[in-house]
């Protein structure tokens, strides 16, 4: 009592305000209690016991395969495997080298061959490297990381009274968890070893006596763990192997940083694995935080249906027709076998069951909202046959293994392909066969697109009606004729350009793209340093060509003279191919100074300027222009690219100015210098139209500004000048 002075005591602080209805039946509280995540921990200022991880010894008939051989196993297998130094894929029991009591188990559970992600998985999990493990469902995961586990905590000292576990396996739901701990405990039983399945909806207090009394392995949800820890029911401090089960969806289900603050509290040294049928770029994040030097091994296609489960699509009128097809071909799913009913909601759930039961069928409900031991009633009554149906939210979407389904039925679609993927998977396990319908009515166009992809991606057959009903999706119907057949999963966005990060701190992964071979930023030249280049070229422009026009010019408006005096400027060629010598270019001054003013006095320019330009002697324009057109340009080409934002004129040419940077130099041939000249030639008359009113060129520009979009968004900066904001335009997959 002297040291703790409130034992038994219920603080007042802890007192919950329940509220009674009218016969005096407490009510439940409607808001989740939201569970805090565990506090950091400084682990330099523990001393943790050295641990072996590696027990991993290679067989001979390993050792002598060759490194073509290696790759065509794991082709064999379908493995996809990357990651520093993985060992060799096994191809029996007898090269995990396992002892005889965990074998004598793994016979009795009726194992004749390892599966291909047990292959790739044991030796990675035995030899002690951190793994991500991607296979479909039913491919025997579970079994991957539990095999090594138990030689991993076998060759620890054992526990001594006080002591946490030293295998962690958290997982999202309460049913998977009991099925974890259904396989920890036959397993273990072969070296006596203690599993205990600590989930929300059981005895707090059978729970934590049981990780008081110790137990090596515990299986988990994420926050009954964290509250036991927090209650000093148990302590991270031994745990050295650490497994995340579906970590996907405990993200979903918003338990991101829970998830991290149980890998933070467990010492770093440790060895963490990563399993799951689907796998999301967010969770790509999680494993870089927490997992050291991981090897990834992805067994199928990532989020691929299981090629066992036929597929069939059922497209109704309207939601109505669902109840319908479901009673006419009820009893002939429940006479194959066990059939399994999933619904999007609780309410719908509860709803179907009553209509069912109403119709005399006997089944079971599970719902997130069920009593937990309702919740293991019905699944223990479903798996002994007793219940031929049972009706589910996505509760029970992950995970759970129930040989005898050989129906699922998807009532609802489901809110995403991946939980898709986990539904139908709950049929066709372990090299079953099974059938999975989906009823669809014409709203859902959107998860239709989704649905060709995985069908496509598991060979099965997509009829007419299901493409047709798919195309109706715009996002569908684009990425369709961007290219053939099959699935980009995990793709941001739909589709919009996105592009798998190469590596951790791959900056470079633009440049390195095929597509974007041709690129090379110029240090200077159209796209180099554009600021700085933009105030030379305006000071320049300004010291060396601006001078008087003509006598009492009318006045015109500064935004009007600026873009008809800028018109000659911006008309010039971009970078010539050789540059001018000193010769030419005083002459050029010369002949550009004459040139810019009568641009600039544009009122002064006779009406029947273009005609007049007709009648030069022919070699003279050409000449006289291409030396302006030298001058300026050369310094343009000099000071970078400095045409694009000062003026409405200029855009008009920016499109040629851009590509000319492209490569093809030749194009500043003499041919395209006659083209100049006719440009030059009839600009006097796009002059006189400037002159009539700013409306007409105003919706030009507009139209020009959208065509020559390129990289004016970057030339932004405080300069001198007032310069009109560039149009806002879609950013395109170029950007990046």
């Amino acid at each position: 009592m002297a040291e703790n002075p409130t034992a038994g005591l219920t603080q007042e602080e802890e007192e919950e305000n329940i509220d009674y209805d009218s016969d005096g039946n407490p009510i439940a509280s409607t808001t989740k209690k939201i569970i805090m995540p565990l506090p950091p921990i400084d682990h330099s200022e523990i001393d943790y016991a050295p641990f072996e991880k590696n027990f991993y010894d290679e067989h001979e008939e390993l050792s002598s395969l060759t490194g073509t051989q290696v790759l065509e196993l794991r082709h064999k297998l379908n493995l996809r495997v990357s990651g520093a130094a993985p060992p060799k894929p096994c191809t029996s029991f007898a090269h995990f080298s396992f002892d005889e009591q965990l074998m004598h188990q793994i016979r009795k559970s009726e194992y004749t061959q390892p599966t291909p992600i047990q292959c790739q998985g044991v030796p990675i999990a035995l030899s002690g490297r951190d793994m991500i493990g991607i296979a479909k469902t039913g491919s025997g995961k579970t079994a991957a990381f539990i095999w090594p586990m138990l030689v991993h905590i076998m060759d620890q000292k054992e526990l001594e009274a006080g002591e946490g576990p030293i295998a962690v396996i958290v997982c999202p739901t309460r049913e998977l968890c009991q099925q974890i701990h259904a396989e920890c405990k036959r397993f273990g039983k072969a070296y006596s070893l203690r599993s205990v399945a600590v989930y929300g909806g059981g005895s707090m207090w059978e729970q934590a006596k049981a990780l008081q009394e110790g137990a090596e392995i515990v299986v988990c949800t994420p926050g009954r763990l964290i509250d036991h820890v927090k209650k000093k029911a148990t302590s991270l401090q031994r745990v050295t192997y650490l497994v995340f089960d579906e970590a996907d969806r405990m993200f979903d289900m918003g338990f991101e940083y829970q998830v991290r603050s149980i890998a933070s509290h467990v010492r770093p040294d440790r060895q963490t694995l990563l399993f799951s049928a689907t796998f999301r770029k967010k969770i790509e994040r999680l494993a870089r935080d927490i997992l050291i030097d991981p090897i990834r091994v992805v067994q199928g296609d990532i989020g691929e249906a299981n090629e066992d489960v036929t597929q069939v699509v059922e497209l109704l009128l309207s939601g109505t027709d669902k109840w319908a097809w479901l009673t006419r071909r009820l009893v002939e799913f429940t006479s194959s076998g066990s059939v399994l009913i999933f619904v999007t909601k609780k309410a719908n759930c509860e709803e179907l069951a009553t209509n069912l039961t109403q119709e005399g069928y006997s089944l079971g409900l599970l719902h997130g909202d069920m009593d937990q031991s309702e919740r293991n009633k019905v699944i223990s009554d479903f798996k002994k046959k007793n219940l031929p149906i049972l009706v589910a939210t996505d509760v029970a979407a992950r995970g759970l293994d129930i040989p005898s389904i050989r129906t699922v039925v998807n009532y609802d679609v489901a809110r995403d392909i991946d939980t898709h993927t986990h539904r139908i998977g709950r049929t066709g396990r372990a090299g079953e066969k099974g059938v999975a319908y989906t009823l669809l009515t014409s709203k859902d166009t959107t998860f239709a697109g989704d649905l060709v992809r995985n069908l496509e991606g598991a060979n099965q057959a997509v009829s007419k009606e299901l493409m047709d009903l798919a195309m109706q999706n715009p996002w569908f119907r684009k990425s369709r004729f961007k290219g053939g057949k099959g699935k980009k999963l995990n793709i941001g966005g739909g589709g919009l350009g996105y592009r798998e990060r190469p590596g951790l701190g791959a900056e470079s992964s633009i440049m390195s793209n095929p597509l974007f071979e041709g690129y090379s930023k110029p240090a200077t030249g159209a796209m180099g340093d554009r600021m700085s280049a933009m105030k030379q070229a305006f000071q320049a422009q300004y010291k060396s060509h601006f001078v008087a026009a003509s006598s009492g010019p009318p006045k015109l408006s500064t935004k009007s003279s600026s873009s008809s005096g800028w018109t000659s400027a911006g008309s010039l060629s971009s970078v010539p191919t050789e540059a001018a010598n000193g010769s030419e270019r005083s002459h050029s001054a010369m002949l550009s100074m004459s040139s810019f003013t009568s641009a600039g006095s544009l009122s002064t320019v006779p009406t029947s300027q273009p005609s007049s330009q007709h009648n030069y002697p022919p070699p003279a324009p050409p000449s006289q222009r291409d030396s302006s057109r030298d001058r300026y340009s050369e310094d343009r080409g000099r000071h970078g690219d400095s045409h694009h934002r000062h003026s409405d004129r200029s855009d008009r040419h920016s499109g040629e100015d851009r590509y000319s940077d492209r490569g093809d130099r030749d194009r500043h041939g003499d041919r395209d210098r006659d083209r100049h000249g006719d440009r030059d030639r009839y600009s006097g008359s796009r002059h006189s139209d400037s002159r009539n009113g700013d409306g007409s060129r105003r919706d030009r520009d507009d139209r020009r500004s959208d065509r020559d979009g390129g990289d004016r968004g970057s030339d932004r900066g405080d300069d001198s000048f007032a310069v009109p904001e560039p149009p806002k335009r879609r950013k395109s997959r170029w950007d990046n």
